[in-house]
């Protein structure tokens, strides 16, 4: 895969960024539709709950992007899986799959902890009909395993990172949309682990170790 890795440093931070931008445009967004609702003085018990919905929403993806794509602290730091899985369960309220997150909670190399919430990612873009998400992590103390199943109407790898994964270049310019699958493989490249995809018309499991 060292032939994907070409995006310059600020082109990366650049696609990152509009990829954090147009998750938290919608919540919001809502927010503000919200506010204008009550400067019209009209159904002000549905306003607040609008409002009150969307912030955490938009509070959730924020604190999530903050682990899954930002620096998180200084070079070299660990960071605590629950908070890991703190931050998944958050986020996944507002999305259509349930997660079931099992494994012992441990401190692991910052860009560990990212790949995992960027499998989930992907794992979430899988099952666009909602389903169920379950991460299991294992021998977090000696040489950590990650485990991602989606299983839903409808599964598929997203086709972005199937694409990526097998080594070919995009056909297509990376965007702010198939950064992220770009950035999972730098993840994980990063963090001296390798991706495996195993898929069925039941579920997809992928499994970094």
């Amino acid at each position: 895969m060292s032939e994907l890795f070409t995006l310059t440093a600020t082109d990366l931070a650049a696609l990152l960024c509009s990829r954090v931008c147009h998750d938290v445009i919608s919540p919001v967004g809502a927010i503000n539709n919200g506010l204008e609702l009550l400067d019209e003085g009209g159904a002000d018990e549905d306003a607040m709950h609008l409002i009150r919905t969307s912030a955490r929403n938009a509070s959730a993806r924020l604190q999530f992007a903050r682990i899954a794509f930002g620096a998180a602290g200084s070079a070299g730091m660990q960071i605590d899986t629950g908070d890991a899985e703190s931050v998944a369960q958050a986020f996944l309220k507002n999305e259509k799959p349930e997660l079931e997150w099992t494994g012992e909670r441990a401190l692991l190399p910052k860009n560990a902890v990212k790949l995992i919430l960027n499998l989930l990612l992907v794992a979430n873009g899988g099952i666009p009909r909602g389903g169920k998400i379950t991460v299991d992590l294992e021998n977090l103390q000696t040489k950590p395993r990650f485990t991602l199943t989606a299983k839903g109407p409808m599964v598929r790898v997203p086709a972005k990172f199937l694409e990526m994964h097998s080594g070919r270049k995009p056909e297509e310019a990376i965007d702010a949309h198939s950064v992220q699958a770009y950035y999972t493989l730098l993840l994980a490249r990063e963090a001296g682990m390798e991706i495996n995809i195993r898929a069925s018309a039941e579920d997809i499991v992928l499994t970094a170790e």
